[in-house]
């Protein structure tokens, strides 16, 4: 299945992609109503933006409210300084070099939403294996990062055994305090860097956040 990209330009802006968008190696959707943009920005894989439709002051303010969503800006009569965007190129362009830079901005994306994940106020980075807040970090083991995404992702608390038979692999009649040294240790570092004693919570029911 193609990755689907939203147009959102002027009339001769569309009408020039609108030419080449069956050789592409994603589908173009365009919008021509702005009534509808929220709609079809969640179904798309990326954003292009026509820089001339930019200096519009309601467009501006709509695709300044895009999140989580890449952004190719094709610029045109120069820079567009208030715009968000990931990333840039010059009209009029190559196709070649068109179809290889959006296809390199989704793969991009897709690699940063697999490599990280918010919880609460905090950000996990899985690369650099760091737990974030602000301007503050620390470092957490793989299994620490496997034990928060897993808490984090299910609704209801944890019990010890589920989370070692998830976690560590362990059998149901294990008798380990694995769990609460981990988590024990992960608290502790959460609050000695951040002051956040309730991160992780524990209940009659198990663990979560």
């Amino acid at each position: 299945m193609k990755n689907s990209l939203l147009v959102f330009g002027t009339k001769n802006f569309n009408n020039s992609l609108n030419e080449i968008k069956d050789f592409c190696d994603f589908s173009l959707t365009f919008c021509k109503d702005n009534t509808v943009f929220d709609e079809i920005i969640s179904t798309i894989s990326a954003l292009l933006i026509d820089g001339e439709a930019c200096r519009d002051p309601k467009n501006l303010k709509l695709i300044n409210s895009v999140k989580n969503k890449p952004i190719l800006l094709i610029e045109r009569l120069g820079f567009i300084e208030k715009c968000n965007y990931t990333d840039k190129t010059i009209f009029p362009l190559m196709f070649s070099d068109f179809n290889t830079r959006i296809i390199n901005l989704i793969s991009s994306e897709k690699f940063n939403h697999n490599s990280s994940l918010e919880i609460k106020d905090y950000i996990i980075d899985k690369n650099e294996k760091k737990l974030k807040k602000g301007n503050l970090s620390i470092t957490i083991t793989e299994r620490e990062i496997q034990l928060i995404e897993l808490l984090f992702n299910e609704k209801n608390p944890l019990a010890k055994n589920i989370l070692l038979k998830k976690i560590w692999k362990y059998s149901d009649n294990v008798n380990t305090h694995t769990v609460e040294t981990h988590i024990y240790r992960l608290r502790k570092k959460i609050g000695s860097k951040f002051n956040d004693q309730n991160f992780i919570i524990n209940s009659k029911e198990g663990y979560s956040i």
